[in-house]
């Protein structure tokens, strides 16, 4: 009776031993995994099985474009002409979650104004997008009548975001050619962008 007693004290030793040690490791993995403030622990798993837990933040997306914005493009550079602080152009922007982008200028219709681009993160709150004017009309007519047509432009961008979001500045460069593809411009400035939100109102963009 002796010895099936002492397998059994020391089969239920080597489990508790076991459960013990496993609470530890657990306890020391998860120590090593430091979140950020407002962050919560959420199972990581695969094929069915439950893994160790990951950190995620509810402020995952702090330094995201993804949005709609009031921009404003300034001439800046450009031994002068057209003149340093000459604006170029006023524009509802949207950067989309698939890296595309829709600009809607505040040019008038028959001038082209909807274009769109693509863009890529650089870096920490850094993009660079490739926009393209795909042609339109001159205002020779305007607003009356759809002017001459003429040629197609690229603005490449080179954007900071503020640490808030809500706000993005940089450069860009505007080279705009006629129907041939000769080119006919080429402007340098800056930009300066606000985040449209639910209460932004038409006021607030004048």
């Amino acid at each position: 009776m002796k010895p099936a007693l002492n397998k059994f004290t020391l089969a239920l030793g080597i489990i508790l031993m076991g459960a013990l040690l496993t609470s530890q490791a657990f306890a020391a993995c998860a120590g090593q995994v430091k979140s950020k403030p407002g962050a919560t622990w959420v199972p990581q798993s695969w094929d069915g099985q439950l893994g160790s837990l990951i950190p995620i933040s509810d402020n995952s997306s702090d330094d995201s474009i993804v949005g709609m914005w009031h921009v404003t493009f300034t001439a800046e550079g450009n031994d002068g002409n057209p003149p340093d602080k000459t604006p170029i152009d006023n524009a509802i922007v949207v950067w989309h979650g698939d890296k595309t982008e829709l600009m809607v200028s505040g040019r008038p219709p028959q001038d082209g104004d909807v274009c769109t681009g693509v863009w890529e993160k650089t870096g920490r709150s850094t993009y660079q997008l490739n926009h393209i004017a795909w042609g339109g009309n001159d205002t020779t007519n305007a607003p009356t009548g759809i002017g001459n047509p003429q040629g197609n432009t690229r603005i490449v961008q080179w954007i900071t975001l503020s640490p808030d979001g809500n706000h993005y500045y940089g450069r860009f460069t505007l080279d705009a050619t006629d129907t041939s593809g000769s080119p006919t411009a080429h402007i340098t400035g800056v930009i300066s962008a606000t985040r449209v939100t639910l209460g932004t109102t038409l006021k607030d963009l004048l």
